[in-house]
């Protein structure tokens, strides 16, 4: 996937390619959401940081940093280019773990970020922009779905091994 890095509102924020190193800044940011598993502790990182490898080596795959203007980081997200024979073989770009630093919700980060990646998605040949959130999440949702998101589809899970 071709990914521009960009500056979001104004240079406040930078979006660029995540790098090994802010996997536990990551995991640390999904843990605080209360959905994820606890206990990150540096003897957990190593499923995550296979996971970093895994996404870092397939060129269908972009997990993005976001940092503010004083090098914080500020929230992540995945974006995935997923070709399909469904919806006259559209390609989708699946938007997976969006997250927000706590302090900086309600602040426009959100909507910069997800504004940023629908633009990526569509500039990467994408003809859909689809992505999962937990049911729990209804802020979340209501975020969605004023950004033109829909719940079209009822999503179902199935873990096949035990999480991380």
């Amino acid at each position: 996937m071709d990914i521009r890095e960009t500056s979001l509102l104004n240079g406040a924020f930078t979006v660029r390619p995540a790098v090994r190193a802010d996997v536990p800044l990551i995991v640390e940011l999904l843990a605080a959401d209360g959905l994820g598993p606890a206990g990150t502790g540096e003897h957990r990182l190593e499923p995550y940081l296979q996971a970093y490898d895994a996404i870092a080596a397939d060129p269908a795959h972009f997990l993005a940093a976001v940092e503010d203007a004083d090098g914080r980081f500020a929230g992540t997200l995945q974006l995935t280019l997923i070709p399909c024979l469904a919806a006259g073989g559209t390609t989708r770009l699946q938007i997976e773990a969006v997250h927000i630093r706590a302090d900086l919700r309600s602040r426009g980060l959100g909507t910069a970020l997800m504004d940023w990646a629908v633009g990526e998605g569509r500039r990467n040949g994408a003809g859909l922009a689809q992505l999962t959130s937990n049911k729990r999440r209804d802020s979340a949702h209501r975020f969605y779905t004023r950004l033109g998101f829909e719940a079209s589809h009822i999503g179902f899970k199935r873990f096949l091994a035990q999480a991380p």
